[in-house]
């Protein structure tokens, strides 16, 4: 058993379904402005750096010693359309990795979780560090969402001529 935090890791799915409980379709997809993103483009943000981060972990552990890659983030989610996408299919995708991923790191050893790559900005991290900033990286997206959900309702009510 390893000396990290899986349950923490694998909560984050429980964390984003309830961040979300209750919105519908257009309180999903709603863009406060247009360079910003919407609770969908969060979610497959979150996806999409859960890939990345599953590729880092395993490129270090197979020791390839190559420079790990960076991701263009905001061309991510407008390349592939994201917003156009069903939160609940992106949330599964994400559990799916979360699963694999949980299951890898029980596997693996200290040394395992202390071995080091490089990574696109030429800093040396470790695998339980990458880990534990993934989860870390959840949760700032997760006041991301918070602070979407706000404005949305803030909207809503000038809309509806109320005050703020």
């Amino acid at each position: 058993m390893s000396a990290i935090d899986i349950q923490a890791y694998l909560d984050t799915h429980l964390e984003l379904t309830q961040a979300i409980a209750g919105l519908d379709d257009v309180q999903l997809k709603w863009k406060e402005t247009e360079g910003r993103w919407s609770v969908t483009e969060v979610l497959s943000h979150l996806a999409d750096h859960n890939i990345v981060v599953s590729f880092r972990i395993r490129d270090i552990l197979a020791d390839t010693k190559v420079q790990l890659p960076a991701f263009n983030q905001d061309l991510w989610v407008s390349g592939q359309h994201s917003n156009d996408g069903n939160a609940s299919d992106i949330l599964n995708v994400f559990w799916a990795l979360l699963q694999y991923n949980g299951l890898l790191f029980g596997r693996l050893s200290e040394q395992d979780l202390d071995k080091t790559g490089i990574n696109f900005k030429g800093e040396t991290v470790r695998v339980r560090d990458i880990i534990q900033g993934f989860t870390k990286h959840v949760h700032h997206h997760l006041g991301q969402i918070d602070r979407i959900k706000t404005a949305y309702q803030a909207q809503g009510q000038v809309a509806q001529g109320g005050t703020l």
